[in-house]
Order: structure tokens, then C-alpha cells, then sequence
């Protein structure tokens, strides 16, 4: 039994996830080769390794003839017989080739015939390993800079996260670990070029999804997300089980959930929206934290007119328009925001002009009523206003008293 070869073998197929068959494929292809470099030819050139002990036969067969005129492939009856008593004219025998009996040449390309294909198997079982992987996160170590580019090692190959796919004011250290979502594996003559990415949309999902265990099984659904990388990021969920709440098991207890994927992010804020057939309904949630007074969508056009309260139209679009960009990304729709004092006097944004047209829509789908609901607006504004006045007198009030009490 070939003791050193099997080690070999079992220590290569450990590491470098090559099977054995392979190997001994590689083995038999480079004594063939072998022995085309000492001999000339290899057609009549036979191997035989036997997979449970490691020992290998190399053989030539050679047809019997009464005078030989190719010496690879012909053998004399003289010759025969000294190799099997019974040989007969026009016999084909096996003749043993001592591998030992090789130059220097022929061994030295037999080795390197076995190193290619270690090597090319090597890089195929990489190529695969890491195109399982691909639109998934996984961890990796920082490595080096190379130039605005970073390298990055993911255990067994080494990505590029190039400048355009890192997030802007991102800094990582040597050594430091990260998380990044794989783009696109290549398959390249050397080895396989892996591009990864930190500000994809669907790294953010893939977070949410390895946190949150209802959103693995399938009990919660993310049906949108949009991103801005590195300063907010919208996504909006939905529950199958209507005794989950999706949002909440998004957030999970005191924000654990939402906020180690918020870690991850090096501060990212997020925003965790319900999901919503009704298109007014679901551009009323993306614009959230504003509050709205109406929303009239027009689902074929897949744009919007959206009415804010006038001390709420800036929370509404956002720093730099961010929230109300966002808010568009993520429904689809094209997001028209006017205050309730722009809304009035401009003539194309009244409430007339859409009202008759989605009032019966609305209230057939989720029984709202828009009159009710800017009514009742209304009247909230008329309290707010009263409340208002009431403090203002009640501390006037207080400042007389305080003035009587200091006389």
C-alpha cells in the first residue's frame, strides 16, 4: 500500500475540498504524459491505480509479430515469451513500465501536469463555492487599500470592494471585520474575481433577514425597500400571520433587532414601514414621520398629490427632498407634496379636482372618506388652535397673578 501517496491525497482533498477521483484522474494523466516524453507515443499506453491501496500499474500494450517495426507498439515472439510462455503471433501482452526508469524531463512534466490540475480545480472549487453566495452577505477581514479600492478576504478568496460600492465616509481598519453583499462573481483565467458591495438595497434585506427570525421563515414579508447609503434607508414589510405584527417584529424588543443592524450600518437610520395594497395608504406610511391630511393616487399613472399640514410640509420632504425621494423609490409612485395653503391656491392641486374621481375608490377598498377625514383635520386644528389660545390666556392670567402677589 502506497502509504505516502493516500496521506498526500487525503490531506489535499481536506483542504482544498479536491475529491480523490480528480486526483487520481491528474495521477494517470501525468504517467501518461510521462511516458509520451520518454517514448515518443502514448497511444498504447495503459494506467491502472486501484483507489483503496494507492498502487498504480503502468503498462504498454504491444501486438506479437515476427519482425518488429515500431518498438512502441510491436514486440518480437522472442521477446513475448519472456514475458508470458503462451504468447502467440498476433497476441497483444502488457509490458510493465518502471516509472523509476524515467528522465528527468519526463518526471518534471508529469509533476507539473499534476499541479495544473490541483491548481484548476483549486480555482473551480472556489468559483463555486463563492457562486452559491452570490446576492448574499457574508463576512470578511480588511486587508489592505489598494489605491481608493479595498481588499478584502473571505476565507478562501479575496474580494475588491471597489470606491463606487463603498459607503461614503466609511473607514476600516486592517484586520477589522465587515459585512458586505456579494455582486457578481467572475470566473477569470488566474483566479475568481469577486466584487462585493456595501451599499446595495439588498444588503440591507439580507441583514434583516439573517436578524429576524420571522422574516427567515417566511411568516413576514419585505415587499419594497429603497436606500440611500450611509444615511437612511425605507423599507416596508408586510405579515402573513395576521396575529404578527411585521413592524414590530422588525424592531424587536426595546429595538435590539433593528438596532445591531443599525450597528452594522455604522449608524444608518432605518425606517420600518407597514406595507399596503391601497397606494394611498402605503404613500401615507413612506412619508411617515410626516403627517398627512390627504392622498389621492392615480394607479395607472403611478403618480401622487399628497396634502400636508403647513407645519408638516417640511418634515415631510425631507432634508434635501431625502424623505419624499425615498418615499417614491419605495411605492413607486411619483410623489406630488403641496401644503394645505399652497394646495388651496393653486388651481391645478385643489381638492375638488380629485375628490370625485378617488372618493368612491378609497371608500370602497378601506371605507374612508376623505370629507370625514379633512373635516375631522379640521376640527383637530380648530382644538389645537383653542387649546392654544387657552394656554395663552392662562398665562396671562398667571403673569397678572404673579404681578398682584409681588405688590
Amino acid at each position: 500500500m502506497n502509504k505516502e501517496l493516500m496521506e498526500a491525497l487525503d490531506i489535499l482533498e481536506r483542504e482544498k475540498e479536491i475529491s480523490k477521483d480528480t486526483l487520481f484522474e491528474a495521477i494517470e494523466n501525468s504517467l501518461i504524459t510521462a511516458c509520451k516524453n520518454h517514448f515518443g507515443k502514448s497511444d498504447n499506453i495503459k494506467v491502472e491505480i486501484d483507489r483503496e491501496t494507492c498502487d498504480f500499474v503502468c503498462y504498454a500494450e504491444k501486438e506479437v509479430v515476427e519482425e518488429v517495426e515500431d518498438d512502441c507498439l510491436q514486440i518480437s515472439l522472442e521477446d513475448a515469451r519472456e514475458v508470458s510462455h503462451n504468447a502467440q503471433l498476433g497476441d497483444m501482452i502488457h509490458i510493465e513500465i518502471k516509472s523509476k526508469e524515467f528522465g528527468r524531463i519526463a518526471t518534471q512534466n508529469a509533476k507539473n501536469v499534476i499541479l495544473q490540475k490541483i491548481r484548476e480545480e483549486e480555482k473551480s472549487v472556489i468559483y463555486n463555492q463563492y457562486c452559491k453566495k452570490e446576492k448574499d452577505i457574508v463576512t470578511g477581514v480588511v486587508q489592505r487599500y489598494l489605491g481608493r479600492n479595498i481588499s478584502i478576504n473571505l476565507g478562501k478568496a479575496d474580494a475588491i470592494l471597489t470606491e463606487s460600492e463603498q459607503i461614503k465616509g466609511e473607514v476600516f481598519k486592517p484586520t477589522e471585520r465587515i459585512k458586505v453583499y456579494i455582486l457578481e462573481v467572475r470566473n477569470m483565467s488566474k483566479e475568481p474575481k469577486i466584487l462585493v458591495s456595501r451599499t446595495h438595497p439588498e444588503m440591507v434585506k439580507r441583514l434583516f433577514e439573517a436578524e429576524v427570525t420571522e422574516i427567515k421563515d417566511g411568516t413576514v414579508e419585505i415587499k419594497s425597500i429603497a436606500r440611500e447609503a450611509g444615511s437612511r434607508t425605507k423599507i416596508a414589510v408586510w405579515s402573513k400571520n395576521p396575529n404578527v405584527d411585521a413592524v414590530g417584529a422588525c424592531v424587536g424588543m426595546n429595538g435590539a433587532r433593528v438596532n445591531a443592524i443599525v450597528e452594522e450600518l455604522r449608524g444608518e437610520k432605518i425606517d420600518i414601514i407597514n406595507w399596503d395594497e391601497n397606494p394611498g395608504n402605503l404613500i401615507q406610511n413612506a412619508l411617515s414621520p410626516a403627517k398627512i391630511v390627504a392622498v389621492f393616487a392615480d394607479p395607472d399613472e403611478k403618480t401622487a398629490k399628497v396634502v400636508v399640514p403647513d407645519y408638516q410640509l417640511s418634515l415631510a420632504i425631507g432634508k434635501e427632498g431625502q424623505n419624499a425621494r425615498l418615499a417614491a423609490r419605495l411605492t413607486g409612485y411619483k410623489i406630488d407634496i403641496k401644503s394645505e395653503t399652497q394646495a388651496k391656491d393653486t388651481p391645478g392641486f385643489r381638492y375638488e379636482d380629485y375628490m370625485d374621481e378617488y372618493e368612491e375608490d378609497y371608500e370602497e377598498e378601506d371605507g374612508l372618506n376623505f370629507e370625514d377625514s379633512y373635516e375631522e383635520t379640521e376640527e383637530g386644528f380648530a382644538e389645537q388652535e383653542q387649546t392654544d389660545e387657552m394656554s395663552e390666556e392662562g398665562a396671562a392670567e398667571w403673569d397678572d397673578s404673579s404681578d398682584a402677589y409681588e405688590e
